[in-house]
């Protein structure tokens, strides 16, 4: 396919994929937590998963538990990278849908200033670009504290 949206669609153009995204960014990296926060089926999930493997945008690396080796999913460069797409998302549905019953809105904040970022990634107030390290999410309706954005892995 030819056009450049149309190719990202392919990768990340449904729902679950993009909530899946969505928990990658503040952290989530193992199947049962992503089950336990999406509420979604073991099957879809798997498929979701692998699909983002396969896309290159979440990488499996090995951990052991309980005596076996099992997987966490990790954000590659390239599932980073989608960070500004999911904050546009967030501002999108803010300005153009209504939550089922009342919520506080999604905040996109610099660390370091405190201060609700806008423009993407540079903050107005600390007149500057606001690296990966020092954006937070604050999701009100999840929890009263901000979450970091987790790092992508090397080489993914």
């Amino acid at each position: 396919m030819p056009c450049p949206i149309g190719r990202a669609a392919e990768v990340v153009g449904d729902r679950w994929t993009l909530l899946i995204l969505r928990d990658a960014m503040v952290g989530v990296t193992r199947f049962d937590a992503f089950r336990a926060g999406l509420g979604i089926a073991d099957n879809i999930l798997s498929n979701r998963l692998g699909r983002l493997v396969d896309g290159g945008l979440l990488t499996k690396v090995p951990y052991r538990e309980g005596g076996r080796t099992r997987h966490e999913y990790r954000l590659t460069p390239a599932g980073a990278d989608l960070l500004p797409v999911l904050d546009a998302l967030a501002v999108w549905g803010g300005r153009h849908t209504a939550p089922g019953r009342p919520a506080e809105a999604m905040r996109v904040l610099h660390a370091v200033c405190g201060r609700e970022l806008t423009a993407g990634e540079y903050c107005g107030h600390c007149a500057r670009p606001v690296p990966r390290e020092e954006i937070h999410w604050l999701r009100p309706w999840r929890s009263a504290e901000p979450r970091a954005i987790a790092a992508p892995v090397n080489g993914g």
